[in-house]
């Protein structure tokens, strides 16, 4: 006999949303971290945009052609960086993770260097990624079960994520505590400071753990 069985239904979520929180786990990076950048980088499929160096920023996640050098042994060109889907969102990703565990300064100056290592430039954007992932923090902890991550465990790779082939993430619409949650626009009421312990990176939990 036929039956039914009713599912509660996770809010619409974006390409990039989703994308970013796989690529998150994926590489071992706090999820609010990939979306601020995916948030702030906001590319399109196709986009090639030239910078005075002579390289290009490419797709969804303006991708630097200047790091293809390292994966052209790899055969990864900017023609698929360019495309969209989730495959620019793993690069973007394994490129965040290089600079946060290699690069040098505090945790927000070492994900800025994604955008640029110049220190004015870097300042800038350190500041707009900070407020994103504030915001985006505060969403991920309206709709999944998170944990603070301290931002020396995050430099030194001690956040201990699973596999990604092993990913589930636990989610509802009614949060255990907490009212059913909207999507809120990337605004966020709370005092911006540029001091670290205002930011703090957000873990998924994945297979209970």
């Amino acid at each position: 006999m036929p039956f039914s069985v009713d599912i509660p239904q996770l809010p619409p979520m974006s390409d990039q949303v989703m994308c970013s929180i796989i690529a998150a786990v994926k590489y071992e990076i706090p999820a609010n971290i990939v979306l601020a950048v995916a948030g702030q980088e906001n590319g399109k499929p196709g986009q090639w945009n030239k910078n005075k160096n002579g390289t290009y920023d490419v797709g969804p996640l303006q991708f630097n052609t200047g790091y293809l050098v390292e994966l052209n042994k790899y055969g990864i060109t900017a023609r698929d960086v360019e495309k969209g889907g989730c495959y620019s969102f793993d690069l973007a990703a394994w490129r965040i993770r290089g600079h946060i565990l290699n690069d040098k300064g505090d945790l927000w100056t070492r994900v800025a260097n994604y955008h640029s290592r110049t220190p004015s430039f870097n300042a800038i954007y350190r500041k707009l990624v900070m407020k994103r992932a504030l915001v985006w923090a505060d969403w991920l902890d309206a709709r999944f079960a998170t944990q603070t991550v301290a931002q020396n465990d995050v430099m030194s790779g001690e956040t201990q994520f699973k596999p990604a082939a092993e990913i589930t993430i636990k989610a509802s619409l009614t949060p255990r505590d907490k009212p059913a949650a909207k999507q809120q626009p990337l605004t966020s009421s709370k005092p911006i400071s540029l001091s670290d312990s205002g930011y703090t990176p957000r873990r998924l939990f994945v297979n209970g753990q």
